[in-house]
C-alpha cells in the first residue's frame, strides 16, 4: 500500500516518522516502502488550532491529500497529533481514507493493561484529554499547567529542537502525573521524542507516535487493510 504523509507539522516530527516508517516497513519484510511526503504549514495549525478553526485547518490539509492522491497514494496520515483536532472534518472531505493515529491509542493501550494514562502535548489535546476519544482509558493531566507544557511543546516543535530546561519541564511532568496515578506517561505529541529519547525517565513511556507508525507499516506490508480499521 502505497502511504501519503502529510509533514512538516512540524519537521523534526516528519524526520521521526520517516525513520521510523521506514525501519518498521524493513522490519516488516517490505522491500520497498511505497511513501510520499507532503509539506504543511505549521504555523497556520497553530493558529487554527488554538483558535479552534476545525473547519479552516481541513480545508489546509484538503490541497495537500488530494496532492497525495494525484500521486498514488491509497490513504493519508497526518503527522501530528495536534493536527487531529480537526480529523472529522478534514475525513469528511477527503478524497483519500486518512488513517488515524488517536483511534489505535485506546486499543493499544487496553492490549497492554494500561489503565490510565498522563497526557503530554499541545493544549487541546491535554484539554480535551485527547479529544475524548479514549473509551476504555482513563487520562489525566496536569490542568494548571495546561498553558504552560503547551506553550513550551508549541515552541519545541516549531524549533525542531528541545533545551535542557523544556526537556526538564516534561520529565517532571510525567513523574507528577505517575506521582497522581498514572500508569505510563503518554507522548500525545510527536515533537517529543526531542526531549524523552534516550533518556530513562524512571516511568513507563508510550509514544503515541511509534503506534502510529506500527499501523502504517502493517498497511504498507499487506498485514491490514483499511477496512481493518
Amino acid at each position: 500500500m502505497h502511504i501519503g504523509l502529510i509533514g512538516g507539522i512540524g519537521v523534526a516530527a516528519t524526520v521521526v516518522y520517516y525513520q521510523r516508517l521506514t525501519a518498521a516497513a524493513t522490519a516488516r519484510g517490505v522491500p520497498r516502502l511505497d511513501l510520499t511526503i507532503v509539506h504543511g504549514e505549521i504555523h497556520e495549525l497553530i493558529r487554527n488550532n488554538l483558535a479552534d478553526r476545525k473547519a479552516e485547518q481541513a480545508q489546509a490539509f484538503l490541497p495537500l491529500v488530494a496532492r497525495l492522491k494525484d500521486a498514488g497514494c491509497d490513504c493519508a496520515a497526518l503527522s501530528s497529533l495536534g493536527a487531529h483536532f480537526c480529523f472529522d472534518e478534514l475525513a469528511a472531505l477527503s478524497p483519500l481514507p486518512v488513517v488515524s493515529a488517536v483511534t489505535p491509542l485506546d486499543a493499544y493501550f487496553v492490549e497492554q493493561g494500561i489503565k490510565r494514562v498522563g497526557l503530554l502535548g499541545t493544549r487541546v489535546v491535554m484539554r480535551t484529554r485527547l479529544y475524548g476519544q479514549l473509551a476504555h482509558t482513563e487520562a489525566l493531566a496536569l490542568d494548571d499547567e495546561i498553558e504552560t507544557l503547551g506553550q513550551a511543546y508549541q515552541e519545541v516543535a516549531v524549533a525542531g529542537t528541545c533545551s535542557a530546561s523544556q526537556q526538564d519541564l516534561f520529565l517532571d511532568a510525567g513523574r507528577r502525573m505517575i506521582a497522581a496515578g498514572a500508569d505510563a506517561i503518554v507522548l500525545a505529541g510527536t515533537d517529543l521524542n526531542l526531549a524523552f529519547d534516550g533518556q530513562d525517565p524512571g516511568y513507563r513511556v508510550v509514544d503515541a507516535l511509534d503506534v502510529h507508525v506500527a499501523l502504517l507499516a502493517d498497511l504498507a506490508a499487506g498485514r491490514k487493510t483499511l477496512s481493518d480499521l
